[in-house]
Order: structure tokens, then C-alpha cells, then sequence
């Protein structure tokens, strides 16, 4: 999209932000101004003699992703990663997480467009860190995640990244159908319906994808994929129950601390445990690395917690995905409650809740 469509939704932010949220939404139009304005469409940059042979492979398979994604997969049929940028970091956006003490539930922050969300982004990794640190010193358990793409909702034109672009041909597909999905629908400030309702696009897509294109080979490594994070998730939620119902006692803030350190400490040993059974698989290394709280395990649940009910969706539809995302957008414009009360009866979330991404 073009700059004065970034500079009108910057200022409508700024005149709900007030004077504490100048900063942040300057940085964030001008993250997205620097991000639109280095994308080149798809075809400009396949031409270009200093495009390597590797990148270019690699955008011509991203380019039949993601025109799988409009014509089989009835997701939108627009610029959207049709151009591609290299913004010359890990990362395009981090984001920081936040959980009090003793609560698994994440923190949120309202914004204008997206409405309240469980964590805040930052296209620079030091003002996520240094917020991050503010954050921790008010008292709550922070996490700052490094994100390689993020969804625009429509607004712009969400372009191909240096961030993913290196991706498995399957990682690439589930991450290009999850961000077109939040442009299907998308409830205003519940992270948890918007975030569920991609992953279960992108994992029925994926699995669509790759019966029709995929190798045998790359079928069996997605169903690998997809088993070992049932297995983490599993984990994550086992120790967010133990530790809701720490939190709950009536007990000392020390003792708290104490059963708390415990948890995690027993949550680590039973990863160590799933590595085994995964042949020692060690893709979760880095996230059981890092010193873990309960910003952590609330950053997990939403990508996950109301996938089986957009699974029995999917199934009353039919298999049909134009009723499916249809349903989708009912739901997306009901209130809260009602829509809370619909998705229980489709399929009970796990016994905790909590909003973020992982």
C-alpha cells in the first residue's frame, strides 16, 4: 500500500495514543512505511540478474503456494505476498509477552484496528528488549519472541520475507495459509479465536497442499511436525493446569515462588523425556534454554486452544471451506460471551485459558 495510507492509519493511532503512546506508534507506522516501501513484486525480482539462483527457486515455489492459496484454498486473491522484501534482520517484528507473577493469563494491550492483544510488538529488537525490561520491572514475568512475519489484516499488502522465505517448502505454505487466514476473519480482541482459527487453516490447508504437491517425504515430516507440537503443547498445558491451582491456594508469596520454580524445573525434565521418544529431536531446545515464566506458557495456548472446535466446524461444514469461513466470520462478529458459548458446544477448550502466541 502506499504511504499516505500508512500515514492516515498512524495518525488516527496517535490520537487515541496519547502523549505515553506517541513513541511507540511512530515507531510502528514507520516500521510498516520502511516495510511496504522495500517490498518489489514478485516478477521484478525473479528478473533481476542479482536475484541468486537459490532465492529465486524459492520465490517461484512461494509463488505457487500462494496461488494454491486463492484458487483451492478460497483465501484472498490479493497483492498479498505477491512481493517480496529483505529487510536484512532475523526477524520483522518482536514481541513481547507479559504475565503477573502468579497468573498464567497474559497481559494485554489494546490498539486501534487489532483491539486488545496478549502481547505488544516492536519492529526493533532493543526497544522490545528495553520495554521488555520495564515490563519485568513492574513485576510481571516477561517473554520477547522474535517473529518472522506478522498479518497486516488486509490493510497493506503483507509481502514475502527474507525472515521465512528460507523456510521448508511446508513450513512456507503453513505460514503463508495461517497469515491469509487472519484476512478471513478476525474478532476483534480475542487473540485466542483469531489465533486458533489460522493454525487450523493453515493445518488443513497444508495437509490439502500437500496430498495434491507434496512428496511422500514431506507428507510424513509434516505429521512428524505436527505430533511433536501436539506433545509440547500437551506439556505447556499440563504445567499451566498444575500452576493455575498453585496460584490459587491460600498460601505465602514465597511458598508460591517455591512450587512455582518447581513446576518448571519438572516441566524441563519431561521434555527431556519427549526427546527421547522423538529420537532426539531438539527443536524445542531454545525455548526450554531460556529462563521460563509464566509469560512463556501463556504465549503458547491461543495458537492452539480453540483448534479442535474450528476442526468440528470444518466438519458440520462439511469439508466445504466457503461455509467454513463463513461460520468463521459468524462467529468473529458475535459478542464474547456468545461466541465463547458457541465454541464450548463445537469442542471445550483444555480446563485453562490464556491469551498470547508461541
Amino acid at each position: 500500500m502506499n504511504a499516505l495510507r500508512i500515514a492516515a492509519l498512524a495518525s488516527a493511532a496517535l490520537l487515541v495514543a496519547g502523549c505515553s503512546g506517541i513513541s511507540y506508534y511512530y515507531q510502528a507506522a514507520r516500521g510498516q512505511f520502511e516495510l511496504s516501501h522495500a517490498a518489489r513484486p514478485l516478477p521484478s525480482v525473479l528478473a533481476d540478474p542479482a536475484t541468486s539462483p537459490e532465492l529465486r527457486t524459492r520465490l517461484e515455489a512461494a509463488r505457487a503456494i500462494r496461488d494454491y492459496a486463492s484458487v483451492d484454498l478460497k483465501l484472498p486473491d490479493n497483492d498479498s505476498y505477491r512481493k517480496y522484501a529483505d529487510l536484512k534482520r532475523p526477524f520483522v517484528v518482536w514481541n513481547v509477552f507479559a504475565a503477573p507473577e502468579f497468573s498464567v493469563r497474559a497481559r494485554e494491550w489494546c490498539f486501534p484496528v487489532a483491539g486488545c492483544v496478549g502481547y505488544k510488538g516492536w519492529f526493533d529488537q532493543k526497544s522490545a528488549e528495553a520495554f521488555a525490561e520495564s515490563t519485568r520491572r513492574e513485576g510481571y514475568d516477561v517473554f520477547v519472541y522474535g517473529v518472522p512475519a506478522y498479518s497486516t489484516l488486509g490493510w497493506f499488502d503483507d509481502p514475502l520475507l527474507n525472515t521465512f522465505i528460507g523456510y521448508p517448502r511446508s513450513e512456507l505454505a503453513r505460514l503463508i495459509f495461517h497469515e491469509l487466514a487472519h484476512q478471513v476473519a478476525y474478532a476483534e480482541g480475542d487473540s485466542t479465536f483469531n489465533e486458533s482459527f489460522a493454525t487450523a487453516v493453515e493445518l488443513e490447508g497444508v495437509r490439502r497442499w500437500l496430498a495434491r504437491t507434496g512428496t511422500d517425504a514431506e507428507r510424513a515430516e509434516f505429521e512428524a511436525m505436527q505430533l511433536r507440537k501436539r506433545d509440547f503443547v500437551a506439556l505447556v498445558e499440563r504445567t499451566r493446569t498444575r500452576l493455575e491451582a498453585i496460584y490459587a491456594r491460600e498460601i505465602d508469596p514465597e511458598s508460591k515462588r517455591s512450587a512455582k520454580a518447581a513446576e518448571f524445573a519438572h516441566m524441563r525434565s519431561e521434555y527431556e523425556v519427549l526427546k527421547q521418544r522423538w529420537s532426539g529431536f531438539r527443536g524445542y531446545d531454545r525455548w526450554f534454554n531460556q529462563a521460563l515464566g509464566n509469560a512463556h506458557l501463556a504465549s503458547v495456548a491461543t495458537y492452539t486452544q480453540r483448534v479442535p472446535a474450528f476442526d468440528a466446524l470444518l466438519a458440520r461444514s462439511g469439508g466445504d471451506l466457503d461455509r467454513w469461513y463463513m461460520e468463521a466470520r459468524r462467529l468473529a462478529k458475535l459478542p464474547a460471551t456468545a461466541r465463547t458459548t458457541e465454541l464450548d458446544g463445537l469442542a471445550p477448550p483444555p480446563a485453562t485459558a490464556a491469551a498470547g502466541v508461541p
